[in-house]
């Protein structure tokens, strides 16, 4: 059962801003620096992300399809359902976070390591987080505008110049770049790693900071908060359930069912919060809550899940498929490095 560390670190980020709340000039400076974060974020994300990994898992087409309708259709709907513990369990703008969270892409390296821990498609993972997050890009904000309405900017012309100036012109500068600088990405990839992460912390204490001096945080109580983690619980539960029994259902095999039970129910923190300050603005704060504590969840839960899928009996390979099979093995740790 582990306790991502970067969530401590998110969670000491939000004691400081609590305690210490930017203010006057030091709030301008802070937003300024966190817009410069944001951008800098998608440039990096659009660097590593190999357009021909997400391409060529096309070839794999039926599974990339399962886990993008299980990412931007099936969530969605669970996240428009919860609208009716409206104010029962949830305070509106709590919900308003819980359906942020239900439309951000899935993640990409905790997909990957709860595969291969489980033995299964590991390529196939690698892919359909990649062209998870690419596709997140446009299709998160379009949502978020949609569902979300003027809580997340509507179809203003200011949310729209928002959206292609601080994520995607960057991440398309990123994608241009990739062949001059792909290699220095790659080579500095933990130094880069800390720079990431050292720029969500940034966002976060903006967002947190704005919270703070607006007092949204009288809104929030311990009791509406144990509520919120019991609706994530069966959300992440559902999702669970759904992609392993409907991946057999369409009659995927087993190393297929972990890939899309894996990369289909899980959410990205890295880029669902500097989504969330964009589109949310001085409301982010509420908005990103559930997506931390549904993070730490999953990571939870699918750690355990993944070692007993390790556990399960290893199907007997004959000869003739052995080569096959250590091809596959080969081409996810090539396509992984690249």
């Amino acid at each position: 059962m582990p306790i991502d560390p970067y969530i401590l670190l998110l969670l000491g980020t939000v004691g400081i801003a609590a305690l210490l709340p930017a203010r006057g000039t030091g709030a301008d400076v802070a937003s300024g620096a966190s817009t410069a974060a944001i951008a800098f974020l998608f440039f990096l994300y659009g660097a590593r992300l190999s357009t021909r990994e997400a391409l060529d898992g096309l070839k794999h087409w039926r599974l990339h399809t399962t886990v993008l309708a299980c990412t931007f259709v099936v969530f969605p709907l669970l996240g428009l359902a919860a609208r009716g513990l409206v104010p029962v369990l949830l305070t509106h703008p709590l919900y308003q976070g819980l359906l942020f969270l239900t439309l951000v892409p899935s993640t990409v390296q905790s997909s990957i390591a709860f595969t291969s821990i489980a033995r299964g498609n590991v390529p196939a993972a690698i892919c359909a987080g990649s062209f998870s997050s690419l596709a997140g890009i446009v299709v998160t904000p379009l949502l978020a505008a949609a569902l979300l309405g003027g809580n997340a900017g509507g179809f203003s012309a200011d949310s729209v110049v928002k959206i292609v100036l601080q994520l995607l012109v960057p991440f398309l500068a990123g994608q241009v770049l990739r062949r001059w600088i792909g290699g220095f990405i790659t080579r500095h990839k933990k130094v880069l790693g800390y720079v990431d992460r050292g720029s969500i912390l940034l966002v976060v204490y903006t967002a947190f900071s704005e919270g703070m001096v607006q007092g949204i945080w009288h809104q929030v109580s311990a009791l509406r908060l144990a509520a919120l983690l019991a609706v994530e619980a069966v959300v992440l539960a559902v999702m669970l359930t759904l992609t392993w029994y409907g991946a057999k259902a369409l009659r995927f095999d087993r190393e297929d069912r972990i890939a899309i039970q894996f990369a289909g129910s899980k959410k990205s923190l890295a880029s669902g919060l500097p989504m969330a300050s964009v589109l949310f603005g001085a409301h982010a704060s509420l908005a990103v809550l559930p997506l931390m504590l549904f993070h730490q969840m999953q990571l939870m839960v699918c750690a355990v899940i993944a070692k007993r899928r390790a556990r399960d009996p290893q199907p007997e390979v004959s000869e003739t498929a052995a080569p096959t099979a250590g091809s596959r093995t080969a081409v996810g740790t090539g396509t992984r490095s690249g």
